[in-house]
């Protein structure tokens, strides 16, 4: 009973936070970071770059944005009209600016950024602790899985399986693919999860 109760629990904090990673939706950055409809007739009439670059250096000025280009212009997206704050960067397949964006996932089919980050690491950690606790509790039946059949010593009976062992190959099948399974996520997961730990700690992002 124990068993089926530490396993529910990390299934449910699993799932919940694979549905939040899922469905909660990226954050665009602020309207004050839009131009205004004036600013973009200004922007897109003029054809010297180096004078659009000042006309973004001024729109800039009061706003939080430090971040520059390589050629120390100001970050700006033609396609969503704005100037895009620190971390901020356009997502081709969600055809928008994800404020903090780390990366589209294509597991969880959303970009990772700055609304769903936390649930995207919290999926990550209980995913960990799921195929571990999987990989734990079959490991004991892959062991039996490896007895030797136990003969008996009068001719006239059939071998009896030694205690606990599997008899069915069909169940035999069972445990091992899904110990297989449980081992190669834990594994995949466990570098994935301490990349991304290791972000967190530099202040750091994907991209």
């Amino acid at each position: 009973v124990a068993y089926l109760v530490v396993f529910h629990i990390l299934f449910v904090l699993f799932v919940w936070t694979y549905w939040k990673s899922v469905f909660t939706l990226p954050i665009q950055p602020g309207k004050k970071f839009h131009m205004s409809y004036a600013d973009q007739e200004r922007y897109e009439n003029e054809e010297r770059p180096e004078v659009q670059r000042q006309i973004l250096a001024e729109i800039a000025r009061k706003l939080p944005v430090y971040t520059r280009t390589g050629n120390g212009g100001i970050r700006f997206c033609d396609r969503c009209q704005l100037i895009k704050p620190d971390r901020c960067h356009h997502c081709s397949v969600c055809a928008m600016c994800v404020l903090k964006m780390d990366h589209h996932c294509p597991w969880v089919n959303n970009c990772i950024g700055f609304s769903n980050y936390k649930f995207f690491l919290l999926f990550l950690a209980y995913s960990l602790l799921y195929c571990l606790y999987i990989a734990a509790t079959v490991f004991k039946y892959f062991i039996k899985y490896w007895t030797v059949t136990r003969h008996s010593p009068e001719p006239w009976r059939s071998p009896e399986p030694a205690c606990g062992e599997l008899t069915n190959g069909r169940s035999k099948f069972h445990i091992l693919f899904l110990l297989f399974v449980a081992v190669m996520f834990f594994v995949s997961l466990m570098f994935l999860f301490g990349y991304h730990c290791w972000l967190v700690s530099r202040n750091r992002s994907t991209l």
